[in-house]
């Protein structure tokens, strides 16, 4: 039984609402990286007219909301995650007409509009930086310069390491330093400058004004830094990221700044919120972010990070759901984003990589709370590892770094337990090279681009047989594989045993049955007997099975590489791979996740 035999009958079904009231407690919000979504100008570059043209497709997917990354005007030196202004289009994607027009377009379809936000640095362009480095009064002190060290100041302020490698300073002509965490074009803004959060209070209040539905806050854990940037006394501080206290992240005092945004957010109607991409060195630490008085979603970068092991699974899922829950937010989970290695490719790659993936997709859609696609996954689309050096645009590969989060379970693993972007600190690069989830023959490819992030970051293909597969009218910014074809919305739409047909099946299944979602923040599961009041319960399963249920809904994934026999828990109604049942008991294949009516 397979998932072309579920959607009978479900077409009239109405989407239900989360008991609580908030429309992102259990919203499933898809991520659009601007410039490889689709080109509408034949430029080979996505842009903002391109995805409203393609906002059908999304609506037809069945999610919730649209997340953009960032599409101000940027030198583009990290993607458009240095911003020079906040306020304006940058032409590459449109202008602000596309905006309004997408934003218009799709409230018009049932879908909400979520856009980045980058206030823990800006672009060397930014008008502020350029009055600084012309030593206009005043101006250096909504950045952080700061003297240097030694007998002539040759030396930086302290030993802090740039996220995407090398120092976290830069030394401009008069002699002062300033910090980057992230590329030199990425200067830190100092938060302790009152001009600093007003500047953003007008920044939110301008697209809020404009319609958007909320934020994705950009390295919402760094704004503030400890007292005296004290030293770290050790290198390979990226390492670190997300496992032990730094002082450049996760100081108390973003809190107060996250607090003053919630007021500002709930000061508009049409409940409009935050999603915090932060890294925190433990659970609890990142539960902070999402209190009631502040964001409304954190990204759940352990869920991403975790192994192909039912053990490692389940105890991510409990942990998750126990941190969201002792502040009362719902939980969320991602399995890919524009940062890290796409997760066919890291659960193995080929076809074990993506039964794997299509398992891991029902798992995530069956838990409580709120889930994160990012472009592509619905297509089943493998991490590009063979991109020529010439071809590369990371920033992170001129700096000398591999990808943190490429491979999986170091950095963020330890600490990440909340909801928006797994993904890397400033839409950038993150903590340091880890095991790969899934089996070592997955690992070289898993590995992806030196551990860069172009691989996951390559236009979409929408049609056709050769690139550019409909992306455009010209070429692409990323050179697309042969072979994509088969693997394009248009050849997949219709295809009852297609990746994309799966992902909608469930997504549609995921409104219609009223157990899934999130009727309240979750809390752990417990062992057997009494359900959580996520609803969800951990039933009694053969070794390498995880089996739950929840009010009429069971799931079972099996992550093993053979099939297993088990009683039937109820009635299949989708699965991601063909189950064999006589209804009493049923043989779950291989690396597989199945659904169930009960």
């Amino acid at each position: 039984m397979t998932h072309e035999l579920t959607a009978s009958g479900l077409a009239s079904a109405s989407s239900k609402t989360s008991a609580s009231g908030g429309w992102w407690r259990d919203a499933v919000i898809y991520q659009v990286y601007v410039r490889s979504f689709a080109d509408s100008d034949g430029d080979g570059v996505g842009d903002l007219r391109g995805v409203r043209e393609r906002l059908p497709h999304l609506a037809r997917l069945g999610v919730d909301a649209v997340w953009l990354t960032p599409f101000y005007v940027s030198p583009q030196a990290d993607g458009g995650y240095d911003v020079a202004d906040y306020r304006a289009v940058d032409p590459l994607f449109g202008d602000l007409s596309d905006a309004d027009d997408l934003v218009r377009a799709a409230h018009a379809l049932g879908l909400r509009v979520i856009v980045d936000v980058v206030p823990n640095h800006t672009s060397e362009r930014h008008p502020w930086f350029q009055e600084a480095l012309a030593g206009q009064p005043g101006a250096r002190e909504r950045y952080l310069f700061r003297p240097g060290r030694g007998a002539d100041g040759s030396e930086p302020p302290n030993d802090w390491e740039s996220v995407f490698g090398g120092p976290a300073w830069t030394r401009v002509p008069d002699g002062d330093w300033y910090l980057h965490l992230f590329a030199p074009e990425q200067p830190d803004l100092d938060w302790e400058h009152p001009e600093v959060a007003a500047e953003f209070a007008s920044v939110l209040r301008f697209w809020l004004d404009l319609g958007v539905d909320g934020f994705r806050v950009d390295v919402a854990h760094g704004m503030v830094k400890a007292p005296g940037l004290p030293d770290i006394g050790r290198g390979a501080q990226a390492t670190l990221i997300g496992t032990e206290p730094l002082p450049f992240f996760d100081q108390d005092g973003v809190h107060e700044i996250h607090r003053s945004w919630r007021r500002l957010l709930d000061s508009y109607g049409g409940q409009r919120i935050g999603v915090a991409e932060a890294w925190a060195p433990t659970s609890d630490r990142l539960a902070l972010y999402v209190r009631p008085d502040e964001l409304h979603q954190a990204f759940n970068f352990r869920f991403l990070n975790c192994p192909w092991d039912p053990a490692a699974m389940r105890t991510v899922i409990d942990e998750s759901l126990a941190a969201t829950a002792s502040v009362g937010a719902p939980t969320t989970w991602v399995l890919s984003n524009h940062d890290v290695v796409r997760h066919v490719t890291r659960y193995g790659g080929g076809a074990r990589g993506l039964a794997r993936a299509r398992a891991a997709a029902l798992l995530m859609l069956a838990l409580p709370g709120s889930a994160y696609v990012y472009q592509g996954e619905e297509l089943g689309l493998p991490e590009v590892t063979d991109l020529p050096e010439e071809a590369r645009r990371d920033p992170a590969f001129r700096r000398g770094r591999r990808r943190p989060e490429a491979a999986g379970a170091a950095g963020a693993g330890a600490g990440a337990a909340g909801a928006a972007g797994v993904t890397g600190p400033a839409g950038g690069a993150v903590p340091a090279e880890a095991p790969v989830p899934g089996d070592a023959a997955g690992a070289a490819e898993a590995a992806g681009q030196d551990g860069l992030r172009d691989g996951c970051r390559i236009p979409l293909p929408w049609s056709g047989e050769e690139p550019p597969y409909g992306f455009g009218g010209g070429g692409t910014w990323l050179p697309q594989p042969a072979g994509w074809g088969p693997l394009s919305v248009a050849a997949q739409t219709g295809d009852p045993h297609s990746t994309l047909e799966l992902y909608r099946a469930a997504l549609e299944l995921r409104r219609a049955i009223p157990g899934l979602g999130a009727p309240e923040a979750g809390r752990p599961a417990p062992e057997c007997g009494a359900a959580a009041p996520s609803g969800m319960e951990w039933l009694p399963a053969p070794e390498g099975v995880l089996l739950f249920s929840r009010p009429g809904f069971a799931c079972t994934v099996n992550t093993r590489p053979e099939s297993v026999e088990l009683p039937c828990p109820g009635r299949p109604v989708l699965s991601s791979a063909p189950v064999e049942t006589d209804g009493r008991t049923v043989r779950l294949p291989a690396d597989s996740c199945t659904w169930w009516a009960i």
